[in-house]
């Protein structure tokens, strides 16, 4: 079985907060997320998964003339970011893509598909 990917994307901060949700709406996603873990681990998917903390917590780590630089906070400036990630075992991309559905519905936001890289052989 190949491995995929399923990374949550957020659109903004106030999204990835909880700030632009109705009273309750946090509450049900988390319960339909543990849902759909539970159903990943039942189905013998689940390699690993889990949310990352907002952005502005990051800290950047990058080669610099032979040495490496470390500066607070996210990678690249952008208003979209990832919000946590599930790695699973598929049979190929239509299950992958099966599951990445059910992971889109239960957290209710966009879902990347993306397959592993193959390991080489030797």
């Amino acid at each position: 079985m190949k491995q995929y990917m399923l990374s949550v994307h957020h659109d903004s901060q106030a999204d990835f907060d909880g700030a632009n949700l109705e009273p309750g709406d946090m509450e049900r996603m988390f319960a339909q997320v543990s849902a759909f873990n539970t159903a990943a681990m039942d189905a013998g998917i689940w390699v690993f998964g889990g949310g990352l903390t907002a952005p502005d917590t990051a800290t950047t780590v990058r080669p610099s003339d032979g040495d490496v630089l470390i500066t607070d906070g996210p990678f690249a400036e952008t208003k979209e970011f990832l919000g946590g990630f599930w790695v699973i075992k598929a049979e190929d991309l239509d299950d992958a893509l099966a599951w990445g559905k059910r992971a889109a519905l239960a957290c209710e936001g966009a879902v990347e598909v993306r397959p592993f890289q193959d390991e080489p052989e030797g």
